[in-house]
This record gives C-alpha cells, sequence and structure tokens, in this order.
C-alpha cells in the first residue's frame, strides 16, 4: 500500500535541507526503489516539513537505512517520521 512520510524537524533549517537533499540526490541509488515524489518547506513554526509519497512503507524504510547516516553527517536532528496511507494524488 502506497504511504505518506511527513517528517517533522523542529529548528531545522532550508540551510540544513538543502545540504542533506543534495547528498542524498547524488547518491548512486537515487532515486530509490518505490520512491515516488518529495516535497520541503519551512513548518510555519521555525522548523522545517518534508512530506514523501512512497510506493510502500518497507519502500521508504529500505531508504531510510541507507539514508540515516547522510543525516547524520549532514546534522540533521533525529527524527520520527508519521506514516499515513496514500489514498490518492493528483498533480496538474
Amino acid at each position: 500500500m502506497a504511504v505518506i512520510v511527513t517528517v517533522e524537524i523542529p529548528g531545522g533549517t532550508q540551510q540544513q535541507y538543502e545540504r542533506t537533499n543534495d547528498r542524498i540526490t547524488t547518491e548512486s541509488w537515487f532515486p530509490p526503489p518505490g520512491f515516488i515524489a518529495h516535497a520541503a518547506g519551512p513548518d510555519g513554526t521555525g522548523g522545517w516539513r518534508v512530506v514523501d509519497l512512497w510506493e510502500s512503507e518497507e519502500a521508504f524504510r529500505s531508504f531510510l537505512e541507507r539514508a540515516t547516516p547522510i543525516f547524520q553527517e549532514t546534522g540533521m536532528p533525529p527524527v520520527i517520521p508519521r506514516i499515513d496511507p496514500l489514498v490518492n494524488v493528483v498533480v496538474r
């Protein structure tokens, strides 16, 4: 089942996000299997929010195993992702 993964990063900055995103997207394994879409931006409270769409929770967790060392390397704080069922996506 496809899922929406939401990650809130309290106190996270655009600079941290961009540094981390640049590292991940230049990896030889990117895009990872099961990846559908990614969006990110300020959360309105001084932190950062990431929302991903994945073909399955398992695909996301496999990505997370590969990406966690990069998160640590770039100084991203540890977070707990929220995973919810994905019912529909509309793209114009």
